[in-house]
């Protein structure tokens, strides 16, 4: 038994626009949905550091049929080239591309050519969520399920976990299953414990 609730933790949700945690993007999320169904928005550059959720928006892009790029600032000079010729293509053939990096267009080292593909159409940073934001999600998670949380209990998360929110989230969850099989409050000894044997 516990070791599937331990699974679970690393079970990771559906991406889609309803559970990604906007934070300070609102500006972002409204246009990359329009970038989706407007046919006359061909090209988008969403840049933002590790974490941020860059990975989570591009996997609702691609459920659009959309060709996505990810993690631009990677690439070798051959999958650069690559990328530059898929522009073209999308160009030429009126396709849509998503593609996603850790910086600005001009500012990852790229080349030049690529560099000033990025720029053609739609260009956004995602911005990381803040601490206090996290923290303020999570306790909406567990107020939304019901869950006899103290902020404590979610300080500790946040102070000793991987700060990946929907990780957070779903170690939330697995600890109030786990409560709830061994009728015991949520507890940080107790999620000490859930962690102990997730090592």
């Amino acid at each position: 038994m516990m070791d599937q609730l331990l699974l679970d933790i690393q079970t990771p949700k559906v991406k889609s626009f309803e559970n990604f945690i906007i934070g300070d993007n609102s500006e972002a999320i409204s246009i990359i949905k329009k970038f989706i169904t407007d046919k006359n928005l061909q090209f988008f550059y969403l840049w933002g550091v590790e974490g941020a959720g860059k990975s989570h928006l591009s996997d609702v892009v691609k459920r659009g049929n959309i060709f996505v790029i990810e993690d631009i600032d990677i690439k070798n000079n051959i999958e650069q080239v690559e990328a530059f010729n898929i522009f073209n293509d999308c160009k030429e053939n009126g396709k849509k591309l998503f593609i996603t990096g850790a910086n600005s267009p001009n500012n990852m080292g790229l080349r030049s050519d690529l560099a000033s593909r990025l720029s053609w159409g739609l260009v956004y940073q995602i911005k990381p969520l803040t601490d206090s934001e996290k923290k303020l999600a999570l306790l909406s998670h567990s107020k939304q399920k019901g869950m006899s949380c103290s902020e404590n209990v979610i300080e500790y998360c946040m102070k000793h976990l991987q700060r990946d929110l929907h990780f957070l989230i779903a170690t939330l969850d697995a600890l109030d299953n786990w409560s709830l099989k061994m009728k015991k409050p949520i507890t940080i000894p107790l999620l000490k414990k859930l962690l102990e044997n997730n090592d």
